[in-house]
C-alpha cells in the first residue's frame, strides 16, 4: 500500500494513463479525486474503485479553466482532509504539421492544455500543500521535446512539453523547503485511446521506433506515477523521470 491514506487528485482520469492511475492509486490506498471533461467515463472509473472498497469522487470539468483547478482541491481537502499528491495528466497532442502550416489555434490549444493547465494546477495546489507542510506533484510531460526527441509535425506539442519541464524545475526550486516535491514523468509511447489504439499498422510503427520493440500499458507508465508520488522518492525533486523503452537512448 505505497499510497495508503493519500489524498491525490489525478487529471485525464476518464480513460488511459490518467484512468489506470487513478485505479491503481486506489489500489495502493489513496483516496482519488478525478477529473476530466467527460463525466460518464469519470463516474465509472469512480464506480469501479468505489465498489472495489476504493475512495474515490469525480468533478468533470475543463483543465484550463482557473476556477476548475481550485475546485478540485476544494474537493479533495472537503472529501478527504487535505491534499497530499496530484498527478497532472491531462494532454492533447494536437494536429501533426509542421509549424508553417500550423494554425495559432492549434498551437494555442496544445500550450493552453498541456502547459498553462499545468501553471493553473500548480498555483492551486501548492498552497494547501505547503500549508501542510508536505506534498507530491506529478505532471506529464513526454520524451517530445527532451533529449532530442522532437518528432515531425509536434511544434507544439513539443513545445508544450519541454515547456513543462522547465515549469517543473522552477516549481521544485521554489518549494522544497516547503517540503513539496514536483517532478514530470515522461512516457514513450503507449497503448491509449487518443495513441491509435485498434489501428494495428500504427501501434507496429510506434512500438517499433522503441528499443524494446513495444509499447507501453497504460499501467506501467501508472506504476511509474506511484513511484513519484510515494515515499519511496522522497529524495527525489525537479527530475523528468523517463519511462520510455529507450525511446531517448536510440535518438540521442
Amino acid at each position: 500500500m505505497e499510497l495508503k491514506d493519500k489524498s491525490i487528485v489525478v487529471t485525464g482520469a476518464s480513460s488511459g494513463i490518467g484512468a489506470a492511475a487513478a485505479l491503481l492509486f486506489a489500489a495502493e490506498g489513496a483516496n482519488v479525486v478525478l477529473a476530466a471533461r467527460r463525466p460518464a467515463e469519470l463516474e465509472a472509473v469512480a464506480g469501479t474503485i468505489n465498489r472495489g472498497n476504493g475512495r474515490a469522487v469525480f468533478l468533470a470539468g475543463d483543465v484550463t479553466d482557473e476556477g476548475y483547478a481550485c475546485a478540485l482541491v476544494d474537493l479533495a481537502v472537503q472529501e478527504f482532509g487535505g491534499l497530499d499528491g496530484a498527478f497532472n495528466n491531462a494532454g492533447i497532442v494536437g494536429e501533426l504539421e509542421p509549424v508553417p502550416d500550423m494554425g495559432t489555434g492549434n498551437w494555442n490549444e496544445v500550450i493552453s492544455v498541456n502547459l498553462t493547465s499545468a501553471f493553473l494546477a500548480a498555483r492551486a495546489q501548492i498552497p494547501v500543500m505547503k500549508k501542510q507542510g508536505q506534498g507530491s506533484i506529478v505532471f506529464t510531460s513526454s520524451f517530445v521535446g527532451f533529449s532530442n526527441g522532437g518528432m515531425p509535425g509536434m511544434g507544439a506539442y513539443a513545445a508544450s512539453k519541454a515547456g513543462l519541464i522547465g515549469l517543473v524545475q522552477s516549481l521544485a526550486s521554489d518549494h522544497a523547503a516547503d517540503g513539496i516535491r514536483v517532478n514530470a514523468l515522461l512516457p514513450g509511447g503507449t497503448i491509449t485511446p487518443a495513441g491509435g489504439e485498434g489501428n494495428a499498422a500504427v501501434l507496429d510503427f510506434v512500438a517499433n521506433l522503441h528499443p524494446m520493440k513495444r509499447m507501453a500499458s497504460a499501467r506501467e507508465i501508472a506504476q511509474a506515477a506511484v513511484f513519484l508520488l510515494s515515499d519511496r522518492s522522497s529524495f527525489m525533486t525537479g527530475s523528468p523521470m523517463i519511462a520510455d523503452g529507450g525511446m531517448s537512448v536510440r535518438l540521442a
